[in-house]
């Protein structure tokens, strides 16, 4: 059996690595790195950033803790730029090293395809090749959104892809988006000097969250000096040698060095070919699927951010390994009720499941028909004696006790979230969550009071 991956992504190289341990002949497409953007313009350059922002927090904190540091730290841009650069290269160096361990090939070049059975690969030095194979499972991913009225050019009105190679930080910038990418970059720009003004055409940061969290991020911008606009658009955008200038849908104006468009990204399928085979598309631009992730081809899957699933890596990636087991014969059915969401800005923001705004938009009432638990991070004494008090953890549970949502605000927020996804993936009860030990001290402790609080038996709730 012979499966042709196209897209490198974290979907396409785990599904490719994964096909491959289960004895497939595999083929790797990529365009560019393999990593996609998640590792190579996303996720992990990001990431890398943001670590060195925390480290900057952390030395300018240092005297509270009783720690003295002679002088101001500097900020050494550069410097921060070649680590992430470092950390890049040395993943992608690693998956390279499991595809040839793996004995996965993997061509260089854009992959199409010419039939259900047929992948063409147009390669940098002009030549193409030709791959007849089995299966193929399209993994090519999203690219940003930059409508006509931003006048994107890649010099002055950039996107998140241009700011990450960025030699110096800028010394202001709009960022037009306040979702997850804008808040994470315009947080760590900020720390590194740059006066950021942030435009959300929605009513608060974070919208998809429910207000309560996105009120503790509005606080933390205004502690950050960050200015934000919410609940006003973009009418015009007109960018100069120098600087940038933007009419917003009040007719206030602004000016800045640079405007970063962070409004969303959208399925990359253009040039692949998919009418070739027959390939059926959804709205907005999507790959129609099955809940197999299964396309009206049957011999051609697609999983990541070209079907209709949340945009995040981690889904792309198992939505990638039940592609490779329905090809192997099995019956897999992919789930979305306990879908991780993770916020890298401090404090550190994670979700899963339903949260409060969709349950009363679905008309249900609280206290009813669900039931929330919430207790703040400064109750703990772990997050006493670290210094880490901001925040709170809030689940929900349904008339019947069962988990079906929960955000958690502050720090580490990411890493603990996995207990409550792992609960409302298995659908128990707050009850029976509750019931197991929780180390202490620790700030996982938040979530255990949150759970008893669901019941009014939190111990350290005043």
């Amino acid at each position: 059996m012979k499966i042709t991956v196209i897209g490198g992504g974290p979907g396409g190289y785990e599904a490719a690595i994964y096909a491959a341990k289960k004895g497939a002949e595999v083929v790797l497409v990529e365009k560019d790195k393999v990593g996609g953007t998640c590792l190579n313009r996303g996720c992990i350059p990001t990431k890398a950033f943001l670590a060195s922002y925390d480290t900057l927090e952390t030395v300018e904190q240092a005297k509270s803790f009783g720690i003295n540091v002679a002088g101001e730290p500097e900020v050494d841009y550069p410097a921060i730029l070649a680590r992430k650069n470092k950390v890049m290269a040395s993943l992608v160096k690693g998956i390279e090293f499991l595809m040839k361990k793996n004995n996965v090939t993997v061509i260089k070049g854009f992959g199409s395809l010419v039939d259900k059975n047929t992948v063409k690969v147009a390669k940098d030095d002009g030549t193409e090749e030709t791959i007849t194979t089995d299966y193929v499972i399209l993994a090519t991913g999203s690219v940003p959104i930059a409508p006509p009225v931003f006048k994107y050019d890649g010099k002055r009105v950039i996107t998140s892809d241009e700011i990450l190679d960025f030699e110096q930080a800028p010394k202001s910038l709009i960022l037009v988006g306040g979702g997850v990418i804008g808040c994470e970059i315009g947080q760590f720009l900020a720390a590194m000097g740059t006066e950021v003004t942030v435009v959300e055409a929605l009513p608060r940061l974070l919208a998809p969250m429910d207000e309560d969290v996105s009120k503790q991020i509005q606080r933390q911008f205004k502690k950050d000096k960050i200015k934000v606009v919410c609940g006003d658009g973009i009418a015009e955008v007109n960018p100069a040698e120098d600087h940038v200038d933007v009419t917003l849908s009040s007719g206030k104006t602004l000016s800045a060095d640079y405007v970063l468009v962070a409004i969303g990204r959208a399925p990359f399928t253009k040039g692949a070919g998919l009418e070739n085979a027959g390939v059926e598309m959804a709205e907005r631009g999507r790959v129609a699927t099955n809940e197999y992730l299964q396309t009206s081809v049957d011999n051609i899957y697609a999983i990541g951010d070209i079907i209709n699933t949340p945009f995040l890596a981690h889904v792309a990636s198992k939505e990638g390994c039940i592609a490779v087991d329905n090809i192997m014969g099995a019956k897999k059915v992919a789930t979305y009720h306990a879908v991780p969401g993770c916020v890298f800005t401090n404090p550190e923001i994670a979700n899963v499941g339903k949260m409060e705004w969709q349950l009363q938009k679905e008309g249900k009432e609280p206290g009813k028909d669900y039931k929330t638990g919430t207790f703040e991070f400064k109750g703990l004494g772990k997050a006493q004696a670290s210094g880490h008090i901001a925040g709170f953890v809030k689940v929900i549970v349904d008339a019947d006790d069962v988990l079906i949502g929960a955000e958690i605000v502050g720090a580490r927020a990411s890493d603990m979230l996995q207990v409550l996804t792992t609960a409302i993936q298995m659908k128990l009860k707050a009850e029976e969550v509750a019931d197991s030990i929780f180390p202490h001290p620790t700030m996982c402790e938040a979530i255990m009071e949150a759970l008893h609080d669901v019941h009014g038996m939190s111990v350290h709730k005043a």
